[in-house]
């Protein structure tokens, strides 16, 4: 199987499909996108109208998929690693996509509005949208903290497709919103997700890239050197 990623070592959601891939030990080439780069702005359009990454072709078959959570089903079927990321009971898998969902609309969708926010001129910018996302942001914690409270994982006792969502929407988000002191079982849940091997190894792979970052600044110490294996 001829597998390529179409991907960028600092997007959130580039990531979520990496952590999968890593997870499985699915073998593929990657190749990084820069979408400022007009020549390969418009190879991605030409691969995926919507110009968004990550993408995957799978060229034995002829097949173009866009979307993290699709792409991460799609590796699911046609080569599932020893790691599965969608359990095989239904009510934990339901749990597995819902949490999915959660934190790529309510962790992803408000960290991103912040940060592409940040790329726009002084008079362009909108206060209010960030303000309301960083609400958002603080709502979400709310909810995790209670869901994680006395829970390994977030869809059970398994690392799943939940987590491959949650570990780099968390990573940005809290740079750009702290958790509240009291968070504990979120807090918790941040820290075994930093020991997961696959998301260690993404981490490590996006770290000569996160200069770029618009809030390089606010990172934790310990993500401004190089992280441990």
């Amino acid at each position: 199987m001829r597998l390529t990623l179409y991907s960028h070592p600092l997007a959130s959601y580039c990531h979520k499909v990496l952590i999968a891939l890593y997870e499985t030990g699915t073998d593929l080439e990657t190749v990084t996108v820069d979408l400022g780069d007009p020549a390969q702005h418009a190879r991605l359009h030409g691969l995926w109208p919507v110009g968004k990454l990550p993408v995957l072709h799978d060229a034995e078959r002829n097949l173009i998929l866009p979307e993290a959570t699709i792409i991460i089903d799609y590796l699911e079927r046609v080569c599932p690693g020893p790691q599965r990321l969608l359990p095989a009971d239904p009510d934990a898998c339901l749990q597995a996509r819902l949490w999915d969902r959660f934190f790529d609309l309510y962790v992803q969708g408000p960290m991103q509005k912040i940060v592409f926010d940040s790329f726009r001129a002084e008079d362009q910018k909108d206060h209010l949208g960030v303000a309301e996302a960083k609400e958002q942001l603080r709502q979400a914690y709310v909810i995790i903290e209670q869901h994680m409270t006395g829970r390994l994982w977030a869809a059970g006792d398994d690392f799943s497709l939940a987590e491959c969502s949650a570990a780099p929407a968390l990573f940005f988000a809290r740079i750009l919103q702290p958790f509240e002191p009291g968070q504990t079982a979120l807090d918790g849940y941040f820290e075994r997700l930093l020991l997961r091997p696959s998301f260690c190894r993404v981490l490590i792979e996006a770290q000569p890239w996160f200069e770029s970052f618009p809030f390089h600044d606010r990172m934790d110490a310990r993500f401004q050197s190089p992280v441990p294996n």
